[in-house]
């Protein structure tokens, strides 16, 4: 397995850094000259936006497995009060992901490994709260295979960082095929106050369609960040990022780790690969703010998700933002 060189490792975090930041963002268009008017797109009140960049290039710095996504949150509601609305609906979250996930070798295609996949989801989600507990429910329209392209955007990036592994004619082959797919999720957590700014929040988690999951798990944070806001969690490392911001200038450490019953995945075919037996996630991060300047740093250790993956991997997702 081929390790990228510590130049070509920092070109590569800034390639993916920069290209995402460019990424445009939707237009929002104001209300006539009123500053104070909530910003709309499509006529709908908009609340807030985020988004987070994942990739191994930021962990362990092997190219496989769970090698890169990025996920978009665009919220959508009357107000936010700094607490979630009682009635579903009134608070949604319109959610983009892309995902690309890869055998141990681009370049070779050995028995055992998960086969190449590529997938871009398009999701509505409603945030909640009832009887004491804080509600995620929704559902994805997820588009997979070559229909999708992000391998070739993988290549892209992988010539700009002179890392020259590409995906050999077989691994290509033999990647999860062309379709879309619905999957569905819904997650129930608590949140306790433990001291002055400490909290944590155990949950759980259903998921269906492409990967069928049970999940139960925690968070802990120690900090302002994701009091009065709104979190929402991405789905390949586990971490909550700020979707709704108000929390004041400071430092904010968190931790988590869960662990899933994984049913069937599209992704790994019972043809191909069996699956673990349990799927388990471990992570530390932390969020920043200052003035106009925000970040978020954190690592996620993945558990291996077959039989035959020798080991675990370190993955690391990044998201830095300046507000004009």
């Amino acid at each position: 397995m081929r390790q990228m060189s510590p130049v070509s490792r920092l070109v590569s975090a800034l390639a993916i850094c920069l290209t995402v930041a460019l990424i445009p963002a939707v237009t929002l268009a104001q209300g006539a000259r009123d500053k104070d008017a909530p910003r709309r797109i499509f006529g709908l009140p908009f609340l807030g936006h985020e988004r987070l960049v994942v990739n191994d290039v930021f962990g362990d710095r092997y190219d496989r497995w769970r090698t890169g996504s990025v996920a978009s949150s665009y919220i959508f509601g009357s107000e936010w009060t700094g607490a979630l609305p009682t009635r579903p609906g009134a608070l949604v979250e319109f959610r983009v992901l892309g995902e690309v996930i890869a055998p141990a070798r681009l370049d070779l295609n050995w028995t055992g490994d998960r086969p190449y996949s590529q997938a871009l989801s398009f999701g509505l989600h409603s945030h909640f709260a009832r009887g004491g507990w804080e509600i995620a429910a929704g559902a994805d329209a997820v588009i997979t295979g070559p229909q999708v392209h992000l391998i070739d955007f993988q290549h892209w990036l992988h010539r700009v960082t002179r890392f020259d592994h590409t995906a050999s004619a077989l691994v290509r082959a033999s990647q999860i095929p062309n379709g879309v797919h619905g999957s569905a999720v819904i997650e129930a957590g608590r949140s306790y106050t433990l001291a002055d700014g400490a909290r944590l929040r155990p949950f759980v988690e259903l998921r269906g369609g492409v990967e069928d999951m049970v999940r139960v798990g925690f968070d802990f944070a120690l900090g302002p960040a994701g009091e009065g806001e709104l979190m929402v969690r991405d789905p390949v490392t586990g971490f909550r990022y700020r979707a709704v911001r108000r929390a004041p200038d400071g430092i904010t450490f968190v931790a988590g780790a869960d662990v899933a019953h994984v049913g069937q995945s599209l992704y790994l075919p019972a043809a191909r690969n069996q699956i673990s037996d349990a799927r388990t996630r471990v992570r530390l991060g932390m969020h920043w703010q200052k003035d106009r300047w925000r970040g978020f740093y954190g690592l996620t250790w993945l558990g291996p998700e077959f039989k035959g993956q020798y080991e675990g991997q370190l993955i690391g997702g990044l998201r830095i933002s300046y507000q004009y």
